[in-house]
């Protein structure tokens, strides 16, 4: 499992990482302290704080693992 997180700070932003997403067949989860979202879920992350940085975790294969990163590379904070 990968786990990287992600800043998810505008509507605009929300909207061009969940089409993202949704393009791999890997499932993606968002946790925010307890809660765990399905990334693939456009009204579970608006339900999310937005205004802080949220881990992401998603299992693939090394070759989809590469695309995945390189996709959303925009998104990904250190």
């Amino acid at each position: 499992m990968t786990t990287v997180k992600v800043k998810l700070d505008s509507i605009e932003r929300i909207k061009k990482f969940n089409n993202t997403v949704i393009k791999f067949h890997s499932d993606f989860d968002l946790e925010q302290g307890r809660y765990y979202i399905d990334a693939k879920s456009m009204m579970g992350i608006l339900s999310l704080d937005l205004n802080t940085p949220i881990d992401l975790h998603f299992q693939a294969d090394d070759s989809e693992e590469k695309q995945i990163m390189d996709s959303l590379a925009d998104f990904i904070v250190q």
